[in-house]
């Protein structure tokens, strides 16, 4: 992916999208329930701004070579 700004949006309908600063086309798309929204006392903002940021993070690691891929069987927990 070249370099660009990328930019954190709540939409209108509580979706929360990273996408580049120039750009409306999404490349992650977060949404939170009710319940969890709820759980969240409505800071699920705060969580998705970290949990994009993680994935920002690993994903310039994995571009950087910094992270080995094995090819075996993954588990997401």
């Amino acid at each position: 992916m070249p370099t660009s700004f990328l930019e954190i949006v709540e939409l209108p309908d509580g979706r929360i999208e990273l996408r580049r600063a120039e750009d409306e086309g999404a490349l992650v798309t977060l949404n939170f329930s009710e319940d969890a929204k709820v759980f969240l006392h409505g800071q699920h903002v705060e969580v998705a701004k970290a949990m994009l940021s993680m994935g920002v993070q690993m994903a310039g690691r994995l571009a950087e070579g910094d992270i080995e891929k094995d090819g075996g069987p993954r588990v997401l927990h």
